[in-house]
């Protein structure tokens, strides 16, 4: 197993016992004045949500939770963090799951094996000179249970056969190791973040199949560029760069 990190310092904590969402409770925060950085848990969500409105299960016994910061950058800039988000993630179920194999996948899940263990949830407010006045970041992960029947298969850490960490445990790595990264983009730029992700991405060189707004598309996944958007190779010598979709192998 390995070593565990600690709680990352100056970032406080606001625990749930239930609540609706924990990116709407930052979203309250948020409207109160607050700008973090400070991490929000529960251990149910009743109204959680994930990517496209899609219903996020939140069952007690996984992470809900969400992360309030005010990055003061650009919203395009600010986007970048759902890689950051996503590397400690992996990261963090890594730490649990030394023998699986931990994966990102474009553009904001973490595979575990080849299946679904956590998902990333971006939303902010328009600021000033269309910097975000402040940026929630939701993250949900399947400690103890997960979703069955989903269109992308998904799993939980129990399910891979490692004792299910608390909540709080997991929220622990996971904001450790997302500081150290938040640290990188502030100081560095997207560049560290970058060449981190694509480390550990999923699928890099294969053929996939990518679900846009209007229509599928599929190719070689190349990577992903310096904006994050995803680099398909269509063939004939074609190369398409994909600002938002889904992915599928």
């Amino acid at each position: 197993m390995s070593t565990r990190l600690a709680w990352p310092v100056g970032t406080a904590l606001k625990e749930f016992d239930e609540i609706d969402s924990t990116n709407e409770e930052a979203r309250r925060l948020a409207s109160a004045g607050a700008r973090g950085p400070i991490w929000i848990s529960a251990g149910r969500q009743t109204a959680g949500r994930g990517r496209r409105g899609r219903v996020w299960e939140s069952p007690a016994g996984n992470l809900a939770a969400t992360l309030l910061i005010a990055p003061g950058k650009p919203a395009s800039e600010c986007a970048q963090l759902s890689f950051a988000a996503a590397i400690a993630a992996c990261d963090a179920v890594a730490s649990f799951a030394p023998a699986a194999e931990t994966r990102v996948k474009w553009p904001n899940d973490v595979l575990a094996d080849g299946k679904k263990i956590a998902g990333i949830l971006l939303e902010s407010v328009s600021g000033a000179a269309g910097r975000p006045a402040w940026l929630a970041i939701g993250v949900g992960i399947n400690l103890a249970h997960f979703p069955p029947e989903t269109e992308f298969p998904a799993t939980s850490l129990a399910a891979l056969g490692t004792p299910a960490p608390s909540p709080y445990d997991a929220l622990t790595q996971l904001a450790a190791h997302f500081a150290k990264w938040y640290e990188f983009w502030t100081a560095q730029g997207f560049a560290p973040i970058h060449d981190a992700w694509l480390a550990r991405a999923a699928g890099l060189g294969v053929r996939i199949r990518a679900r846009l707004s209007h229509e599928e598309t599929s190719g070689v996944f190349e990577g992903i560029d310096q904006t994050g958007a995803l680099i398909l190779r269509e063939g004939h010598g074609r190369t398409r760069l994909i600002s938002a979709g889904e992915v599928f192998f």
